[in-house]
């Protein structure tokens, strides 16, 4: 029996009075005027005890790796007390207000946002909806993290509903509650007309909101988006959550999604849903935002364990919380029967001949390219291709080879998918468990109240994640990781495909030779958008830029490039006739041979009777 010294109640207490009251947080988001573009918030706290407040605004938002300075959209900034009393204040930097209470209990602070940017992670208002995520729209307090920030929403128009995946506050009407600010940031809100489908899937309840029109055909995507959550949720072992909604805008030409810990945004063409490959792309898109229910919203590096709003947060682990997802959201809807193993194969060989078709493969890593998202992944420039690769393609193909070397060394007992499970148990869900997904307060006998703000979930280090790795592969990956992921080494695609009867085959059809440049138009003109290092047309003189106008003195577009030059052999020699910065320019430039039109993951003609074991344990077919 263990001896417990008795709690001296009245020193708790005692504590707990000299520990200051916390403030009421609410927030006010109108739209009046929906064809302005302009939110009109008002931020009112109430209890308030210090000499300054302090206001931040969002520098970025979480799952979209990149500083977008969204207060660069905020205006008309106010601040008052009881009776519309001004309150003095200043601007300190650019995302950070202070304003002189002088101790005054009920500050009210006004402003207005200007919504006109229709993406995943940014705001849109206009005459049929408004949509905004509160990290691009509402303050933070700092030291106020923790505190209860409640969120209530004056639609324009009786008709207009509300859909957030917040708690509705009993009592007051259209107003939401978040636990914490991090909950806040994490929860986008839709108020519009829009179109809402209501699901269940394992006694779960879920929604799918449309925005937009165009020709989506609900009934057929509720029910495959059924069977990629039944398929997730099984390699999982259940769903983390009570209710989940899936947020689809349909708009001209937008591609992106964003996950939160209950919902999705996702953003895709209006007339993107009867073409085949376009339907599936859209069903990888879902799938790939759905696992992030887990891989990143809840297994994610420790950089991320506790958000900083305020700056870019580093970590070198992307191309597993990116890259592995990506390399899911093919798999997924294989599995979910959405496509069969030609489509999933061939999925597969286009990601393959992206990667090999972008010379920035041979200069920056994954997790080079994971540490610096910030300032690259999504600031591409004319140089962009030439000097780096995205940390979810890289990602996506080194995951593919792990689950082939797991597969093939376990006889598909073992694969990538208990990698993920074992990553949720150390992760995710142990200690969701052991805390209820809150943060605890903990009273030692001394009496002294302390704060555990631990994080409901455990970041995990580069170092845990290839423990994790290693532990299901029964292998010890220093060397794969150096090569691959440190490293940019060419992945031996071959190497791990042979076992399964498969290898990687270069379709060498192209005829015609190459230049080293992409074409395009813009603005009507036919441009040079792209030109690889060290390839004849950087040796020409040739630049991004420069617009196309003549091949050996004859009229020629972009489109009709690739047919001209196929006229020509390697190492001929032609005069390209740009602009270059508006002046007229001739480069001569010497043809090189044809580059590889594509990669394709095809059956070797005699597979053994293993590999076909192999192939069948894998894809659940013959070979």
């Amino acid at each position: 029996m263990t001896d417990v010294t008795p709690l001296d109640t009245s020193l708790v207490a005692a504590n707990l009075s000299k520990q200051p009251q916390a403030p009421t947080i609410e927030y006010s988001v109108a739209m009046p005027n929906p064809e302005s573009h302009l939110f009109e918030v008002t931020l009112r706290v109430q209890g308030w005890s210090e000499p300054m407040m302090d206001l931040k605004m969002p520098v970025w938002t979480p799952g979209s790796y990149l500083v977008r300075e969204y207060a660069k959209h905020l205006q008309d900034f106010s601040s008052t007390t009881e009776g519309d009393r001004s309150l003095s204040w200043r601007k300190q930097s650019k995302n950070h207000w202070q304003i002189e209470t002088n101790s005054i209990s009920d500050v009210t602070v006004n402003y207005r946002i200007f919504a006109n940017e229709l993406t995943v992670r940014t705001n849109h208002l206009d005459s049929t909806h408004g949509y905004f995520n509160p990290a691009a729209l509402c303050f933070l307090l700092p030291g106020f993290e923790s505190n209860c920030y409640r969120i209530k929403i004056v639609p324009p128009r009786p008709e207009w509903r509300i859909v957030t995946t917040l708690p509705p506050v009993s009592g007051q009407e259209y107003t939401f509650e978040a636990v914490d600010f991090d909950t806040l940031v994490d929860t986008p809100f839709e108020i519009g007309c829009h179109d809402l489908y209501d699901f269940e899937v394992m006694g779960k309840n879920h929604q799918l909101v449309v925005w937009g029109k165009g020709n989506l055909q609900p009934e057929q995507v509720i029910r495959d988006i059924q069977k990629v959550i039944e398929v997730e949720a099984k390699m999982f072992g259940g769903l983390p959550y009570d209710r989940y909604v899936f947020l689809l805008h349909l708009s001209g030409s937008g591609f992106g999604g964003l996950e939160h810990k209950d919902s999705c945004t996702l953003n895709y063409p209006r007339f993107g849903f009867r073409n085949k490959d376009k339907y599936d792309r859209f069903m990888q898109l879902v799938a790939h935002e759905f696992f992030h229910l887990w891989n990143v919203k809840r297994i994610r590096p420790k950089a991320l364990e506790v958000f900083d709003y305020n700056q870019e947060s580093y970590t070198t682990s992307l191309w597993f919380s990116e890259g592995t997802t990506s390399y899911y959201d093919l798999v997924i809807p294989f599995r979910s029967g959405l496509y069969g193993v030609k489509g999933f194969l061939q999925g597969l060989g286009k990601e393959i001949t992206r990667l090999q078709t972008i010379p920035g493969r041979k200069v920056q890593s994954a997790s080079e390219s994971s540490w610096d998202t910030w300032i690259k992944l999504y600031r591409r420039d004319s140089n962009s291709d030439n000097s780096q690769i995205s940390y979810y393609l890289k990602g996506e193909l080194i995951s593919f080879l792990l689950d082939l070397l797991i597969r093939a060394k376990h006889g598909n007992e073992r694969s990538l998918d208990d990698v993920m499970r074992l990553m949720w148990q150390k992760f995710g869900q142990g200690n969701l468990a052991q805390n209820n997904g809150t943060k605890k307060s903990v009273i030692p006998a001394n009496g002294e109240l302390l704060d555990n703000s631990l994080p409901s979930e455990i970041g995990f280090t580069p170092a845990e994640l290839q423990e994790a790795i290693e532990s299901v592969a029964g292998v010890d990956l220093s060397d794969f990781f150096a090569r691959y992921v440190d490293g940019t080494q060419e992945l031996p695609y071959n190497q791990y495909l042979a076992p399964f009867g498969l290898e990687l085959v270069v379709d060498e059809t192209n005829e015609v030779p190459s230049l080293g440049w992409t074409l395009g138009v813009e603005n009507g003109r036919d441009m040079v958008k792209f030109v690889e290092a060290g390839a004849p047309a950087q040796l020409a003189g040739i630049d991004a830029g420069d617009e196309l106008l003549a091949i050996d003195g004859f009229r020629v577009n972009a489109e009709q490039a690739s047919e001209r030059l196929k006229d020509y052999r390697p190492g001929d020699t032609v005069e390209v006739t740009v602009f270059h910065q508006d002046e007229l320019r001739t480069c001569r430039v010497t043809l090189a041979s044809p580059r590889p039109a594509r990669y394709q993951i095809l059956a070797v003609e005699q597979p053994s009777l293993i590999q076909k074991q192999n192939f069948t344990g894998w894809l659940g077919v013959p070979l």
